[in-house]
């Protein structure tokens, strides 16, 4: 009733519509940026062009052309066009549209059901689609941010085709800046700001026309901003970063790799995108110490010491002053030579212990507290190893029934180079020990 009120009133009309749903193609030649989909033999445009389309699942950052899409694959196909949101829907809805779409298919009408963040919707949710997909009832397309493959039931998944979507590059966001001017006019910037407002729009198509009606409902007349005065205006669009989604795991992924990769600058890019993105610092601060061990290890042990010192700082600190230890740790860690033995060692001997007996250390190691435990020879003939030269006896530590492994294998790479060495003496030691140990014991025969 209201609604009514206000289109006789023609109050709806006078309603500004925001710039980006002002500037929605109307075709699908007018999507701008993902040539790898609209290209000439992109496969988008293969489907297209077959006439007919299946389910899909769109994945891809808010902003690059996702829900545009959609409807128009409806239009194009003469489908009807029916969007919901995870968000606000539950199954009663559901099962409501899919009714409905049945009634509609009974008629010769097709029904196209656009599901925007359908990853929101939970398994049993998810499950609900399935029937009505494969019977015809509806097709889906589906607008995720998120990895399909982690957050949507394989059925599904197999019931459909996923395409990527990208971030809009420079030229793309150029394109819909330009179209926006042929509306409104040449956006008064200097072309300084106006590089900075393609940054801040991050790849996101809805941003850089958002923040482009931004700018024209703030500017005086005769007015130029330049970057400075763009960045005060705007104050500056929050980092695209979720930090319990893809966004977390894939620069956490990034910053861990740069570190391996012995780039401090890269290293220092990821870190201070996740603190500007709102990342718990001292997150950051375990992962440093992870990496630490993991890929330095003993090749520089102060890489471990410092990373740790860099979490105590962080902890003492807080808050910004604090966040430049991390920096200094995560820059360190990149320097450092690096090494995995370490930690291919640790999961060697896991995985050793996990496919072998659980034996007794030998009795020869063994303490024995006890008259009955010294009668039955714990302790008995061992060495104490300061007595010996270079304090390496080469005694066997292994349990009897289990051939002495090698899980730590040093590299050649920073202080490892010394502890090689430190190891081939014990090795050697060892195998001293081992032969004359098999002489007596033949002797003895």
């Amino acid at each position: 009733m209201s609604a009514d009120l206000f289109t006789s009133a023609g109050l709806d009309a006078a309603t500004p519509r925001p710039l980006a749903d002002a500037l929605r193609p109307e075709r699908l030649e007018d999507i701008v940026g993902q040539p790898h989909l609209f290209g000439p033999e992109g496969r988008l445009t293969r489907i297209v062009r077959s006439g007919h389309i299946g389910s899909l699942i769109l994945w891809g950052p808010p902003g690059t052309g996702k829900t545009t899409l959609a409807r128009l694959l409806a239009q194009h196909v003469a489908l009807e066009f029916v969007q919901l949101s995870a968000i606000f829907t539950g199954v009663a809805e559901l099962k409501k549209v899919f009714e409905r779409a049945r009634r509609d298919r009974t008629v010769g009408r097709g029904t196209l059901l656009f599901v925007d963040e359908i990853h929101r919707f939970n398994r049993a949710q998810q499950d609900a689609f399935l029937p009505v997909m494969e019977d015809g009832t509806i097709t889906l397309v589906g607008a995720t941010t998120e990895n399909p493959s982690f957050e949507l039931n394989a059925a599904l998944l197999s019931r459909g085709q996923v395409l990527i979507f990208h971030p809009l590059n420079e030229g793309a966001l150029e394109t819909l800046l330009s179209r926006a001017e042929s509306e409104r006019g040449p956006l008064p910037v200097t072309d300084e700001a106006r590089a900075s407002l393609l940054r801040m729009a991050d790849g996101d198509g809805r941003a850089i026309l958002t923040l482009a009606e931004e700018v024209w409902r703030v500017v005086r007349p005769g007015e130029t901003l330049d970057a400075e005065a763009v960045q005060e205006v705007l104050q500056r669009r929050a980092p695209a970063y979720d930090k319990d989604r893809d966004g977390h795991y894939n620069l956490i992924s990034a910053l861990h790799k740069s570190v391996r990769g012995s780039d401090p600058d890269a290293a220092l890019y990821y870190l201070m995108r996740m603190l500007a993105g709102g990342e718990d610092p001292l997150y950051l601060a375990r992962r440093l110490v992870r990496m630490a061990a993991e890929d330095i290890g003993l090749a520089d042990p102060n890489a471990l010491t410092l990373a740790i010192a860099a979490r105590d700082t962080y902890d003492f600190l807080g808050s910004p002053e604090g966040e430049l230890a991390l920096a200094e740790a995560a820059v360190y860690l990149a320097l450092a030579p690096k090494s995995n033995a370490l930690y291919a060692a640790f999961k060697a001997a896991r995985r050793f212990v996990r496919e072998t007996p659980s034996l007794p250390p030998p009795k020869i190691i063994m303490n024995a507290p006890t008259r009955f435990m010294r009668e039955e020879g714990y302790g008995e003939g061992y060495v104490y190893d300061h007595d010996v030269p270079g304090a390496v006896s080469g005694q066997a530590y292994f349990p009897d029934g289990i051939e002495p492994q090698r899980f730590y294998a040093p590299t050649d790479r920073g202080e490892e180079a010394a502890v090689r060495a430190r190891l081939a003496v014990a090795d050697e030691r060892r195998r001293a020990h081992r032969a004359a140990t098999t002489a007596g014991e033949g002797e003895d025969r």
